[in-house]
Order: C-alpha cells, then structure tokens, then sequence
C-alpha cells in the first residue's frame, strides 16, 4: 500500500530550482533512502514531506505530496497535525536542555494527548521502541544533555514516536556518531519499519544498502531513479547512478 505519493514537485528558494518534477511512491511500513551527492536536493525533498521547508524564507512549493491520498499542500491542511503524523529526527542529535523524561514527554504535552500516568506509559513505551529504555530507566531525571551522541539521537527518535506518528523523516542521523553507534541507529531503523513509514536521507550509500527497502538516487534536484534497494545496487537502469554507487562521484 502506497503511504505516500509525490507528484510533479517542484521547490524553489528564491530564485534557486532547487527540486526538479519529482515523482515518487513510498510503501507504508518500509524503509526508503534518499541518497545523493551533496546539494542534490535530499534533505530539501524529505522537509517537503512534513512541510518543514515553508519555515525557510523565500520557499516556494508546486505540485503535491500525498498522504494516504490526502495533498498535504491543500490549504485546509492542518499543519500543526500534520508535523505530529510525520515526525522527524535532524542530523545532529538535539535534546532540549531539560531531563531524559521531559524530552521524550514533551510532544505528548504540547499536543495535549493525554496526562497523568499515561504520560509516563508513553515515555516508556517510546524508549523501548527506540532501544533506549534499558539504558535510561534508572536516570530518567537526568539531564538529557548527559547522553552520548548515539544515546542522544535515540532519545530524539523517541520523543518523535512519543506523539504517534505515522511516517517518520530521518535527515542523515547517523553523520555525527561513530561507527557502534550508527549500528544501533540502523538495527533500530529496520526494526521501526514493522510499525512505521521510515524514509531516511544519507549520504552513505553503504547504509542504504544495508537498511532500506527502496532507494531513490537524486542529482542536482532531479530524481534519476527509484526502485527496490536490491536492484538500485544490482542492476541501476541510469549510467549516473552506477557512476554514483560504485564511487565514481559524489
């Protein structure tokens, strides 16, 4: 089943054509990489998904991004809901200064979802998910700020599972951890797909060999090729993206 359906996008910053008519379908409960060389348009195309570009002065979006049918870019859209459907963890780890439990209990507040004791039920359950809780439990009123790197990635991954989300954004969340923590990060990644709708941006292509289900190959804001993961790296139909996945640019 199709999650979610990008048709003719096209993204402008200024007077930069930064997107070029993308055209894409992700399958729910899989994983999808976006990879590219740098300035190819990845990240920009995975904020199109949430509508994180709009905060970017000069930002102008045609065409459409469809979840479960619905043009995220219709003017009804709730933007507010629509960013707690589809949660999103940054490339550089960014707990807020407050503790363990209050990060991960943070969206559950804002939006009012529940109070009281659910509320710590969410933030465990959270944890769990994101393969953190057996490291945290004790010190749940600790600073969040006391975690490693990797420890810290996982409890933004948490906080955005926190509010139940549908789809979750990653944007290259393993780039500033080291190579133990990044095996955790992806372990997690495939485990999330049995519930979630993940698509990751990384510029590791050997990672999104290992993690994801389909690959999309972007280069300078055109989408050269998607498909399953396995033929992307077995059998790439466009020369460039040989080119790309055997090293010979980016």
């Amino acid at each position: 089943m199709v999650k979610v359906e990008i048709r003719n996008l096209n993204v402008w910053f200024k007077t930069n054509h930064v997107l070029r008519n993308i055209n894409l379908k992700v399958k729910e409960n899989s994983v999808t990489a976006i990879m590219g060389p740098s300035g190819c348009g990845k990240s920009t195309l995975l904020r199109a998904i949430n509508r994180m570009n709009e905060i970017i002065e000069g930002c102008r979006t045609e065409g459409e991004v469809l979840i479960d049918n619905q043009n995220i870019y219709d003017k009804n859209t709730n933007v507010y809901e629509l960013r707690r459907r589809v949660g999103m963890v940054f490339q550089k780890p960014n707990p807020l200064p407050k503790s363990i439990f209050e990060n991960v209990a943070y969206g559950v507040k804002i939006h009012r979802m529940t109070s009281g004791s659910k509320i710590a039920d969410i933030v465990k359950r959270s944890l769990e998910e994101a393969a953190l809780w057996d490291e945290v439990k004790d010190r749940l009123n600790d600073s969040a700020l006391t975690l490693s790197g990797g420890q810290q990635q996982r409890l933004c991954i948490a906080r955005a599972l926190a509010v139940n989300p549908e789809i979750i954004l990653l944007d290259e969340p393993c780039s500033a951890l080291d190579p133990i923590a990044t095996a955790k990060i992806e372990m997690l990644i495939r485990k999330l797909s049995e519930k979630y709708t993940v698509i990751i941006v990384t510029h590791n292509v050997q990672q999104a060999a290992r993690v994801s289900d389909y690959a999309a190959f972007l280069y300078l804001g055109e989408l050269i090729e998607y498909g399953p993961t396995r033929q992307i790296f077995e059998n790439p139909r466009n020369e460039l993206t040989e080119k790309y996945i055997t090293g010979g640019f980016g």
